[in-house]
């Protein structure tokens, strides 16, 4: 049995991306929609916002208040 270190692999996996994203003249982005102050989607959000730092991508969210026709 093989035992994995997730946070590891996950490290290696990023530094990868990062390099690779180095190479593009413009770099990919993540935009995000959040309507509504669901706690639980703020956490998300903010996650996938700091991941995307991380790698060097663009990160964009939107937030708007839940009652938005």
């Amino acid at each position: 049995m093989t035992i994995i270190d997730g946070k590891l692999l996950a490290e290696n996996l990023r530094h990868k991306i990062a390099n690779e994203v180095r190479q593009f003249s413009r770099p990919p982005g993540l935009a995000v929609i959040l309507v509504g102050d669901d706690e639980a989607s703020q956490v998300y959000v903010r996650n996938k916002s700091k991941a995307c730092i991380e790698v060097g991508f663009y990160s964009d969210a939107l937030h708007k208040s839940a009652n938005i026709t």
